[in-house]
């Protein structure tokens, strides 16, 4: 098992370096780079703008206006060439497009990110002070999905065509149906005091007052505030894996090695967790990595925004919207080494359901 554990992680460092070469050409590609929206600043807001960009050490402001500006990006066009080459050395487009990449690449394997463009401070201070946000809501969703969705999916499973099934199925629909950013403003009006009751709070992950409290109150006050937020993340993450681990329960119930354990005399539930569920867990937890990312990055950012919440995935969406290529980036690398971590984390909990798993026998 050491051997392919060595193996996995090695393989971690090509697998990051093309997601990272792909990514970073498709950004040079997309419209409306950093350059370009400080020259819509500028003709929106007028050359004012340029004192903080263009001012030296000698305290003299370099005007945009020129003539004969031969620059290509949209919008430039009257903007002095001088202006637009120092904008481009103060992002790094001064640099030809290898350069620029190699010399990322070799910043990030020190987790050395850069500074962000628009926002004045460094990425992994960005990412770190984010962090805690992103994390509660990832970690608590996935758990809550999770304990709900397999024993639920198992009951289900054993029940198949019963009244039971049939119920609980007409509740996974409607949970697949809601939108959990729609869900989100539902729990508040009712839960938070928009209309009719007023038991959580309406916003942050902790109150104001969260460091004057003992700690037992402020655990207390975290996982208050972390209810409504994570229900409303797990709301259609539980209803897709309910039904996952339900089928993959039947497709086992139904093998002959089932038959002949209950032919055997063997009780229904030593040849359920005995026997059935170690190998129906299988494609279960498959699924652990790419949901737990997702939660961290991607599918908090409505429910950030609806509950107020500062986290990496409302970053992450903004860096986009504003072409800052450092958070992106950055950002990127962090939760594609998180995933391909998780995912080598997967095939050692594979051994420890299954040990008849073999992964060293395997070549890769």
């Amino acid at each position: 098992m050491t051997a392919y554990i060595i193996r996995r992680l090695l393989l971690i460092v090509p697998t990051l370096f093309v997601i990272m070469l792909i990514n970073f050409v498709v950004l040079q590609f997309l419209p409306g780079g950093p350059v370009e929206q400080v020259i819509a600043q500028i003709t929106q807001t007028g050359p004012g703008i340029t004192e903080r960009i263009t001012q030296g050490q000698s305290g003299e402001v370099a005007l945009p206006v020129g003539e004969g500006n031969q620059s290509t990006y949209r919008g430039a066009q009257g903007l002095d060439d001088e202006f637009i080459a120092e904008l481009e050395r103060q992002f790094g487009f001064d640099k030809p497009l290898h350069e620029r990449f190699f010399l990322m690449v070799g910043n990030y394997a020190v987790f050395d990110f850069g500074d962000s463009f628009f926002r004045d401070e460094p990425v992994v201070d960005l990412i770190l002070d984010k962090m805690p946000v992103s994390i509660s809501l990832g970690i608590w969703s996935t758990l809550l999905i999770y304990l709900v969705s397999i024993p639920l999916g198992i009951a289900k499973a054993v029940r198949d065509g019963q009244r039971f099934d049939i119920w609980t199925s007409g509740i996974v629909v409607v949970a697949t149906a809601v939108p959990g950013f729609l869900f989100a403003v539902f729990l508040l009006i009712v839960f938070a005091g928009g209309e009719y009751f007023s038991i959580f709070p309406l916003r942050g992950i902790v109150s104001d007052n969260w460091e004057e409290l003992p700690l037992g109150q402020q655990i207390l006050d975290y996982l208050w505030h972390m209810v409504l937020p994570t229900v409303s993340m797990a709301i259609g993450g539980f209803a897709a894996l309910t039904m996952l681990t339900k089928n993959s329960f039947l497709d086992q119930i139904n093998q002959q090695y089932v038959v002949t354990a209950r032919a055997k005399g063997l009780e229904d539930k030593r040849v359920l967790y005995g026997h059935v569920f170690r190998n129906a867990m299988l494609i279960v937890v498959s699924g652990f990595p790419a949901a737990l990312v997702g939660m961290l990055f991607t599918g908090a950012v409505l429910i950030e925004t609806i509950f107020s919440l500062d986290g990496l995935g409302l970053l992450g969406f903004e860096a986009v919207f504003n072409r800052d290529y450092p958070i992106v980036l950055g950002t990127l690398y962090f939760f594609t080494l998180l995933g391909l971590i998780l995912g080598l984390v997967t095939d050692l909990t594979y051994t420890l359901i299954d040990p008849r798993i073999d992964f060293e026998s395997r070549e890769t």
